[in-house]
């Protein structure tokens, strides 16, 4: 009996150990937020300062900028990725000058030993390393073969549900890439800091204003850009 109680001990101790040598490993969240308003939900993500700190500066200046705003997600692709179009030709919306100078800009690979997992946020590129510019994916499931490769500067921290309904929507295959057949708007975003702010009713009303500010950005875009 003390010999089997002994052993429960340890293996409780082992797998304590086990997980605060995870928990260890895992980057820390900063504290500020971004909120993208989709036509589907609200989808919430922090950011990994220490992990990608030029990406997470140029990603933050682009949504305090509003450049994701009228944005959207052009692939879909159920239990793998859900990523955002480039900023360049992914808005409906034209682009001002101070829009347009920042979303030209390229980062440099800053690729980590952090894995790719669901909610993770990692950067689109192309073949050269330090080609990612605005597009990024959020993980819908695990993909190892990522892991290293492409930037990692974050992690979606509320919206799963909305992401679940994004993997429900139809889609067509072009190439490589599994598309959604419907266009999933961003339709405006918003961003705030966890250890300053605690005004619920504030956000509450700032959302619905945004939302509301949305519609007509797009009301007047397709007045004068049809």
């Amino acid at each position: 009996m003390w010999i089997r109680g002994f052993s429960v001990l340890i293996n409780g101790c082992i797998l304590l150990a086990l997980m605060s040598l995870i928990s260890a490993l895992e980057p820390e969240l900063g504290s500020t937020r971004v909120v993208f308003q989709t036509n589907y939900g609200d989808i919430e993500f922090g950011f990994f300062p220490t992990v990608a700190p030029k990406t997470v500066d140029h990603i933050f200046k682009l949504v305090r900028l509003g450049g994701y705003n009228t944005n959207h997600f052009f692939r879909v692709d159920k239990g793998f990725v859900a990523q955002v179009a480039d900023v360049m030709g992914g808005r409906s919306a034209p682009m001002n000058e101070e829009q347009r100078k920042e979303a030209e800009k390229t980062v440099v690979g800053e690729f980590s030993e952090v894995k790719h997992v669901r909610g993770i946020l990692s950067m689109g590129r192309y073949d050269d390393p330090d080609s990612g510019s605005s597009s990024f994916s959020m993980l819908l499931g695990s993909a190892p073969h990522l892991d290293g490769k492409y930037a990692i500067f974050g992690k979606v921290t509320k919206g799963d549900d909305t992401l679940k309904k994004l993997e429900q929507l139809p889609t067509r295959t072009e190439g490589i890439f599994v598309m959604p057949t419907e266009r999933i708007t961003i339709l405006s975003s918003y961003y705030y800091d966890t250890e300053t702010e605690n005004c619920e009713q504030d956000r509450s009303i700032l959302k619905r204003k945004l939302a509301a500010s949305a519609v007509e950005v797009e009301r007047q875009r397709l007045k004068c850009f049809p």
